[in-house]
Parts: C-alpha cells; structure tokens; sequence
C-alpha cells in the first residue's frame, strides 16, 4: 500500500522540470545547471544548484561539449613594424564599462564543393572588439582572409562605441602583423588610446579573448559542418547577438548587455 500511494502521489516538481527543460531547449543544449539555475532566478524562480542538477539528471539533460584540436592561426609573422608594451599585465578586470578593450583573430573552416565536385576546404576570418568589462562584444567583421580592412573597420567602430569612456582607453592584442601596422597604431594615437600587447608566444597575457574563441567554437562550430561561407557568416552572427543579449555569464549572473544596463544605469 505504501508504494501504491507513491506511485499515486503528483510529481512535486512538475511545473519546475517544464521550465528546466523549456530553457534548456532554448540554449540549444549549451547551458549546465548554474545556467540553469541563474535563468530560474531571473523567472523569480529561487531553487538551489542541487535540486536543478537533481532535475536535470532525472530528465537525462546533459550541456553539449565539444572536444577537438586543430591548429591555431596565428597572425605573428616577425617584426614588420613596432611592437607594444604589455600595460594590461593580466589585469583583465575592471569597473569602468570601455575602459580596457581587447582583440585577436581566429580561423574557421567551411567546405564547398568546386567546379569539378570535389568537396574543398575554404576558410575564413573572425575580428572580434571585446570590452574586458562584461564580455561584450563590441564590434567585429568576418572576412574570407585575413585583412587589414576588416581589422581596421572593426577598429574603427569599436573606438567609437568606446569614446563615452571617461578614462583614458586601452586597447590589447597579440603581436599579430595587423596590430604591428601604422595605420592601426595612428587610428589609436589619435583618440590618445594607449595600445597594450601580449608576450610573443603567451596566449595566457589575452585568455578573455581566448575563452570568448573557445565558447563560441563549443557551442555553435565544433561538431557542425557548414557548407557556405554565407552559412556559417549567418551562424557567427546569430551567436553572437545572442551571446552579447542573452546568454548568461555565470560571473555576471546575466548576460553582457544586460550587466552593463544594469550598472550604468
């Protein structure tokens, strides 16, 4: 009799694992229970970490990962022009929204098949403007090489997205040739930006944009294959207006935009 009432008994958590399962649908599988759970908050929903990964074991909801190593591009080509200090010293934090902006390029692969059939890599080039401060990504272009336009138009709107600081800036990057360039050191010194770059070889001296590189890469480009540059233009895109607007960072507790309306306002 006892476990015939059990079993007769309603799920407490009914109302709960819909909402659990509701958003992790809507993230596509990438958020954990800490995601999990800082999004219930947000509904006004209070539920300890516990009883979310509880839930989520229960319902077999599991964030996707993607392992894959592949080479790194890498923009260092030399000394082609003067290279900076590195003024941010791994100080990444701050409290002042603009302040300390940093940048890199990464690579990405897509396959089309050419005159003949034949299934050919292609590539293409991701410029990102990320302000230490939340996480945001400020500006950025997507180019089928690398280029210094694309660079430097990114440079350009991510100085005037900046330009409400009321400190003086700092912009970082690697060694990279774009960043060695004139033109690029003279858009900087005519706004009085200080420029900041890394240590040859030291990926650790810029790890925000590091990690912003690797999260994108798990969450919307490893284990897809994407068969147009026009495809997977729109899929970086995409992610990354909802990485600015809606994905929760777990230090924040919301997401970059979000953070930043909430402490300037």
């Amino acid at each position: 009799m006892y476990w015939q009432k059990r079993l007769e008994q309603k799920n407490p958590n009914a109302s709960l694992e819909k909402k659990i399962q509701k958003i992790f649908d809507e993230h596509h599988g990438n958020y954990g229970y800490r995601r999990i759970q800082l999004a219930l908050k947000a509904q006004g929903i209070n539920v300890n970490q516990k009883k979310v990964r509880r839930i989520m074991g229960k319902l077999g909801l599991k964030g996707t990962k993607f392992i894959r190593k592949s080479r790194r591009y890498n923009s260092y080509k030399g000394t082609i022009g003067r290279v900076a200090k590195n003024l941010i010293h791994r100080r990444f934090y701050t409290s002042i929204p603009h302040q300390k902006v940093t940048t890199d390029t990464s690579e990405f692969k897509y396959y089309e098949h050419d005159k003949n059939k034949e299934l050919v890599i292609k590539k293409w080039y991701l410029d990102p403007f990320l302000d230490m401060f939340n996480g945001e990504i400020l500006s950025y272009r997507i180019s089928e090489r690398p280029n210094a336009k694309a660079i430097m138009d990114a440079q350009k709107e991510a100085m005037d997205r900046t330009d409400d600081c009321p400190y003086r800036r700092t912009f970082h990057s690697d060694q990279g040739w774009a960043y060695q360039m004139k033109a690029y050191k003279k858009q900087l010194t005519k706004q009085n930006i200080f420029q900041s770059m890394s240590r040859k070889g030291n990926c650790f001296d810029n790890s925000p944009m590091e990690n912003f590189f690797g999260l994108l890469k798990q969450e919307m480009y490893y284990g897809v294959i994407y068969a147009s540059f026009k495809q997977l233009k729109q899929a970086i895109e995409d992610w990354i207006h909802y990485y600015n607007h809606h994905r929760i960072k777990t230090k924040l507790g919301c997401s970059p935009i979000q953070y930043r309306e909430q402490m300037t306002a």
